[in-house]
């Protein structure tokens, strides 16, 4: 299928673009401000489907909202009109279309626009009425607040809030986009849409998230970035990283028997750390009531020893760095592992809970 997307290079039109090569379907004509008129025509000639997302929101003067969001739209359908086409077209529209603002009626007379030629040609057309659209390559310090605030924060600039309880409703530019691309593959009903996954939340949690993102290099505390909203807005801020930001050190500790080094923790699945042990090193020679921890060898050759605190019980195991093989630890087993290569021994460890130094649940016991 042949695809038209007009504001090609702005925010979600860069991103759609990308989605759209993924599938390796489409052929592609990208359409920005650079371009002629001409190459318009031509290419609203060629398509077979219009993402039309070009646009203005931040213009010199109020008359430029109506030339650049209900004028350009006019002239794009007045163009497939006649060229006898009913090509089906996707707008994007704004929340702030039903205001009365100059740019809310200059969206609005957008939507007018392709809604009367869905009517007047039969062709099938969707109007998105976005919110606040989120995600990679956003500008900052333009229309969104979410990219100023993780331009700012990555950067150490301050944050400025006016009303930390103002109310938002934000979509995230992946689902944007999905949704977009869903009309490429199935039939869809003309007329208003909205992007199914939405985020209702405020100012004042979107500073203090993207803070506490900020923050995790030093505490090394993940919050809940595998899914919703956290997982979106943390994807956003790694997105305003410049190259030398993309590596970061953390603690490790070091005496004779080796190092241990933490990697991260999280306050609902645990911590990832990993440690060393020099050759003939035992390292542990302790149980706990309750933690429980998973050790995988990495390099070298490790004996694991448990002993059952009450029954005496004693079960010891070889692992190598070849074995792949999990080893976890057992609530009322004393444990160690001793390095028995002649090389050193890498070991990841993973533990159920955050090493709590107040109430660490980890006693002295040796394996006898």
């Amino acid at each position: 299928m042949k695809v038209l997307i007009t504001g090609a290079s702005g925010f979600i039109g860069k991103n759609l673009r990308f989605f759209l090569e993924e599938k390796g379907e489409h052929e592609l004509f990208l359409i920005d401000r650079d371009n002629a008129e001409a190459e318009l025509n031509e290419a609203l000639s060629a398509a077979d489907f219009i993402f039309h997302l070009a646009g203005i929101n931040r213009p010199k003067s109020e008359s430029e909202f109506k030339e650049g969001n209900t004028d350009l739209t006019q002239k794009i359908v007045d163009k497939l009109s006649e060229l006898g086409k009913n090509t089906p077209i996707l707008v994007t529209s704004s929340i702030h279309a039903d205001g009365e603002t100059a740019y809310g009626k200059s969206k609005a007379g957008a939507e007018e626009a392709v809604l009367t030629y869905g009517e007047k040609t039969g062709a099938e057309v969707f109007v998105y009425r976005l919110p606040n659209v989120f995600g990679k390559w956003c500008r900052p310090n333009y229309n969104s607040v979410v990219a100023t605030f993780c331009h700012n924060v990555v950067n150490g600039l301050p944050l400025t809030i006016n009303d930390s309880e103002a109310k938002i409703t934000l979509v995230y530019i992946d689902d944007v986009c999905e949704a977009f691309c869903a009309h490429l593959d199935s039939q869809s009903c003309s007329g208003y849409q909205s992007v199914e996954t939405q985020y209702p939340t405020t100012v004042g949690e979107i500073a203090g998230l993207v803070n506490k993102f900020k923050e995790s290099r030093e505490t090394l505390i993940v919050g809940n970035v595998g899914q919703g909203l956290e997982r979106a807005l943390y994807s956003t801020y790694l997105s305003y990283f410049s190259p030398e930001q993309f590596s970061y050190t953390v603690p490790s500790y070091s005496d004779p028997r080796g190092t241990f080094c933490e990697l991260l923790k999280t306050k609902d699945a645990g911590q990832v750390s990993f440690f060393t042990a020099h050759p003939g090193i035992t390292r542990g020679g302790h149980y706990h009531h309750t933690k429980n921890e998973k050790f995988l060898v990495i390099k070298g050759i490790a004996k694991f020893k448990f002993q059952h605190i009450v029954t005496g019980e004693y079960r010891e195991q070889t692992v190598t760095g070849d074995d792949y093989c999990v080893v976890e630890t057992v609530p009322g087993w004393t444990h160690d592992v001793t390095n028995i290569g002649e090389e050193e021994l890498i070991v990841m460890l993973w533990a159920n809970e955050i090493f709590d130094r107040e109430k660490p649940d980890t006693f002295a016991k040796v394996i006898e």
